[in-house]
């Protein structure tokens, strides 16, 4: 009597069979593709944008903030091609309905954008947001950039930012891009990065505003994987306070982004706060994502997850969530420069932090009583959700010479050939 050979993505790495020779050949092919579409997104930046930016004038930055937006988003789409061609999948999601920052019927049915044969086209959400996740394996970014993608009329990919390690930012090339991107970059001391994060992002949300773009901020308040390492930490940390520590998550941080909030809360008077919950398929309870799935283990092994489920809540920031007063905050009241001043030197009352971390602790228990609930069940509501699959594919081909920055720098040429 045979038995049936488990799929490969519910068994830990180290105990997978070899590549065989064909797979290591779509494993050189997806190394040279990915690297050549970074090198492109980077060569557009550094030998053609900046460039135009050097000149003194309006229009060459807005061409070149156009221009950044534009390889911002070709990498979204090479991460999208990237899943297409080398790790197929989709994003499963669903959206809560009973606690915090559920969604009405009403609400679903308008966030779920069809075609006229009901296939999925796009999910009708706010497009100025920060969005925050549990993070469980190191591709939850790469899985949450393609996220983007499918929200609004054009997707939010070209209007993303995220905050790194400082010392990332010197990476020849990439780093160069990185920053380019306008990437938020923190030294993860404090009492340095409040200052910077919290002007940096006043002024990416003022531009934002000022030129009627989407805006998006991901950050994971976990500050780092859930581990064999960070496990104990979480759990010391916990006992210190008094407070249970979690089973599936680790305890969040609350400093950063309550003062993410804060400072572009001011800025953005409709800003809301995205929390999605990310799972992946095979990984059994109490054990460590990134035993399961790695970047190499996706896109060069191939094993994908068959889907990676998403469960999605939303906050209005201004009325649902707790970041306390902003009314010295307000831009209106005050001239630029001291508003600049009062995001450097203001403090936030203790009784509104305190409020702030109790609020996100909450939130991360319901997030982790919903994991549980799914682990056990299949889902993470009580009642029955509707499923949005949403497979990652690219919706256009075009979009294949976008994922190499292709038509920026034809269209470039084409123009000074017209002038000349």
């Amino acid at each position: 009597m045979s038995t049936k050979t488990p799929d490969l993505h519910n068994l830990p790495i180290s105990q997978r069979p070899p590549l065989s020779w064909r797979r290591s050949c779509k494993a050189i092919t997806f190394f040279i593709l990915f690297n050549l579409g970074c090198l492109m997104v980077n060569a557009t930046q550094i030998l053609i944008l900046l460039p135009i930016r050097a000149f003194p004038s309006r229009w060459s930055r807005d061409i070149y903030n156009d221009g950044i937006h534009y390889t911002k988003g070709a990498f979204g789409c090479l991460l999208i091609l990237m899943c297409q061609w080398f790790a197929p999948t989709k994003l499963s999601v669903t959206f809560e309905t009973d606690g915090k920052g559920r969604f009405s019927p009403e609400e679903i049915e308008n966030a779920v954008v069809r075609g006229p044969n009901g296939e999925f086209v796009s999910l009708n959400l706010p497009i100025k947001f920060v969005l925050i996740a549990n993070h469980q394996v190191y591709t939850d970014w790469w899985y949450a950039w393609c996220l983007t993608y499918f929200m609004g009329p054009r997707g939010v990919h070209r209007h993303m930012y995220i905050t790194l390690k400082k010392s990332l930012q010197w990476i020849p090339i990439v780093g160069w891009g990185m920053q380019l991107f306008n990437f938020i970059f923190l030294a993860r001391s404090w009492a340095s990065d409040r200052v910077h994060l919290a002007n940096h992002l006043s002024n990416l949300a003022r531009q934002a505003e000022e030129e009627d773009n989407p805006f998006c901020f991901i950050l994971y308040p976990e500050g780092t994987l859930v581990s064999e390492n960070t496990r104990p930490i979480s759990k010391k940390f916990a006992d210190k306070m008094g407070i249970p520590d979690m089973r599936n998550v680790l305890l969040p941080r609350s400093t950063g982004l309550h003062y993410s909030l804060r400072s572009l809360a001011s800025r953005i008077p409709d800003l809301y706060l995205i929390d999605i919950t990310m799972l992946y398929p095979g990984i059994p309870s109490l054990n460590y994502g990134q035993d399961f799935y790695t970047l190499r283990s996706i896109f060069m092994d191939g094993v994908s997850p068959p889907a990676i489920h998403i469960h999605m809540r939303a906050f209005n920031v201004a009325s649902g969530v707790p970041i306390g007063d902003l009314s010295t905050r307000r831009p209106t009241a005050m001239p630029n420069n001291e508003h600049r001043a009062q995001n450097q030197d203001i403090d936030i009352p203790e009784s509104e932090k305190e409020q702030f971390d109790e609020w996100l602790r909450e939130l991360w228990k319901e997030k982790d009583d919903s994991i549980t609930r799914y682990l056990e069940t299949t889902s993470f509501s009580l009642k029955e959700p509707q499923v949005v699959e949403i497979p990652l594919k690219l919706r256009h081909k075009r979009e294949i010479l976008d994922a190499f920055c292709f038509f920026l720098p034809a269209g470039i040429i084409y123009f000074w050939n017209k002038l000349r």
